[in-house]
């Protein structure tokens, strides 16, 4: 029998998330302060898409996160758009100094695991968004809240590594799932017969896939 090392054993998940938010609320920095623990307080808007991939140590695994950061600007939306697919986590971003950011992204519905991240907490004296507020939203909706700042980096490798775990507990608690329903019909199915996980949960064994039909005996 072959022996495999630890890194050939050590299992690879990549999973991509987008940042989404109105122009300037910081999103980049938000990136590169968590990617490279860097930031620019001249940066210009992103245009289009650009993403980072950044490895993470979750439960012993390796997980990869590729981060989106999206065009805020509202000519480009249709264009970043096709980027939100295939994503599984997201953080909303708005600039707790601005309201306006704070009701455009009160109304965005994502169905992947997502956080709503305050950002520029350390602009105290210019909040017009209250941590209540941004409280209040997200019971509302079910979803993560933090806030940040990705001038002093307070919180921000929380908010990312908040989406990762929670998508990589789901993940996980899917494949247990499997799993038990595979040993469940391991008992029942003769020999040369396999399980298929369908989309929406059923199962279906080799069989039944050639004769469309009940199992034979």
């Amino acid at each position: 029998m072959a022996l495999h090392s630890e890194e050939e054993k050590k299992e690879d998940y990549l999973f991509k998330i987008v940042l989404i938010g109105d122009s300037a609320v910081g999103k980049s920095n938000l990136l590169a302060r968590f990617a490279r623990d860097e930031f620019y307080p001249n940066s210009k808007s992103t245009i289009g898409v650009e993403f980072q991939t950044q490895k993470m140590d979750i439960n012993g695994k390796e997980v990869k996160a590729q981060i989106w950061d999206t065009a805020g600007q509202e000519r480009f939306r249709a264009v970043t758009s096709a980027y939100y697919r295939g994503a599984v986590g997201a953080l909303l971003v708005y600039d707790i100094s601005r309201r306006l950011t704070f009701d455009s992204i009160a109304h965005s519905d994502m169905n992947v695991v997502t956080i709503l991240v305050g950002n520029k907490s350390d602009l105290k004296d210019a909040r017009e968004v209250t941590t209540a507020e941004g409280k209040a939203l997200v019971e509302a909706k079910g979803l993560f809240f933090i806030e940040t700042s990705a001038l002093d980096s307070s919180n921000v490798a929380s908010a990312f590594q908040t989406v990762v775990k929670e998508i990589y507990n789901i993940l996980s608690r899917k494949v247990i799932q499997s799993q038990e329903l595979q040993k469940k019909d391991s008992g029942r199915l003769a020999n040369g017969k396999t399980v298929v996980l369908q989309a929406d949960g059923n199962q279906e064994t080799d069989s039944e896939k050639k004769k469309g039909g009940c199992c034979s005996s």
